[in-house]
């Protein structure tokens, strides 16, 4: 068992807080997932991720705006689009992403929860 001490000094590291202040937030990862490939418009976004409300959507994507792993592009009109790409840092999350769907594949197949097989 460890000391009481060690246990007690033990803290999240700093950039993982940071990680999951932005990923930790419903549909954030989706929305990133969705971005990989290319740009996308805001309603093919929208029908690309099912259950996100339009507002939900335009919040989730000021906040990526934001941290600066996404970008807003207005396309010339008429009519007026607004499409979304990932930025740099936003393409860089890709290894991540795909790394998390392996490990649900392997993990989470029993409708999000880990089979008996896993589980100690």
């Amino acid at each position: 068992m460890a000391d009481q001490g060690e246990a007690m000094c033990r803290q999240v590291d700093g950039g993982m807080t940071r990680v999951f202040e932005v990923f930790g937030k419903r549909w954030t990862g989706l929305i990133v997932a969705t971005l990989m490939p290319g740009p996308v418009h805001f309603a093919e976004l929208r029908r690309a991720i099912p259950g996100i409300s339009e507002r939900m959507l335009s919040d989730r994507l000021m906040e990526l705006s934001s941290t600066g792993l996404v970008v807003r592009e207005v396309d010339a009109g008429p009519p007026l689009r607004v499409s979304y790409r990932l930025t740099e840092a936003g393409l860089a999350m890709e290894p991540s992403l795909k790394e998390l769907a392996r490990w649900a594949e392997t993990y989470l197949t029993d409708g999000g929860q880990c089979p008996e097989r896993f589980r100690k």
